[in-house]
């Protein structure tokens, strides 16, 4: 599904997923904005995925801070006047404790790294696709939300947190255009553990090509009417 030449926002672009949805938007024609914490793991993704240097640029940048979100969205919109997709992608997990015993610094942790960083960044990039008339957010959340395991609330809370505020916003752009959606994994299997080793503990687990094809689809033309969706990949 080609990109025909549009721009896509990729935050938590140094990890894992980040890396492999590079690849295959910077395949399917798109040109790229990376957003990380460190300039030359950024520049090492770009170089890994083979885009030529007119194609891609990036922004450090840590998007819990409100202060550090609009400079870098600006200097992305700057280099090519628009912004078409969103992907975030930043990650972040806390091991968990018993509700009783949780450190509030910990759920404070989290809820920045998941609720925070959302709201900055949707917040920069929602009022130019809206005025467009196209745009694309698509985030990653965690099985989490639906089975609540014990000894998660930290995590769970601030991915349930996550979801809402990106349902809301569904519901407030519908009709213009732009759609906002979430992908469910249970696992990232970065290492193809589920083909290599399979067992009953990975079996739902997601691989990122899995995961970037579901990105890919969200973010064509065809997938318009798909808007305010929690698409899960743990179904196996």
């Amino acid at each position: 599904m080609p990109g025909e030449d549009r721009v896509a926002l990729i935050t938590g672009a140094a990890g894992a997923l980040g890396r492999a949805t590079a690849r295959a938007f910077a395949s399917d024609g798109w040109r790229l904005g990376l957003i990380g914490r460190d300039s030359t793991r950024l520049a090492s993704v770009a170089a890994d995925a083979e885009i030529g240097d007119e194609r891609w640029v990036s922004a450090t940048a840590d998007l819990r801070q409100p202060d550090q979100v609009a400079p870098a969205v600006d200097l992305v919109q700057r280099r090519w006047g628009r912004i078409d997709a969103l992907l975030h992608l930043i990650g972040g997990f806390i091991p968990g404790s018993p509700v009783a015993e949780l450190d509030p610094s910990d759920l404070g942790f989290m809820l920045d790294q998941h609720l925070w960083s959302t709201m900055h960044v949707v917040r920069a990039v929602v009022p130019g696709m809206v005025e467009r008339g196209w745009g694309r957010i698509v985030a990653v959340t965690s099985s989490t939300t639906i089975s609540a395991p014990a000894k998660a609330s930290a995590y769970a809370t601030s991915k349930i947190a996550q979801e809402t505020l990106l349902r809301v916003l569904a519901k407030e752009v519908a009709a213009t255009g732009v759609t906002v959606n979430v992908v469910a994994v249970r696992q990232i299997d970065v290492d193809h553990l589920r083909e290599r080793e399979p067992s009953p503990k990975n079996a739902a687990w997601a691989t990122p090509e899995e995961i970037v094809g579901t990105f890919r689809f969200l973010c064509s033309d065809e997938a318009a009417a798909v808007n305010g969706a929690r698409i899960p990949l743990d179904g196996r």
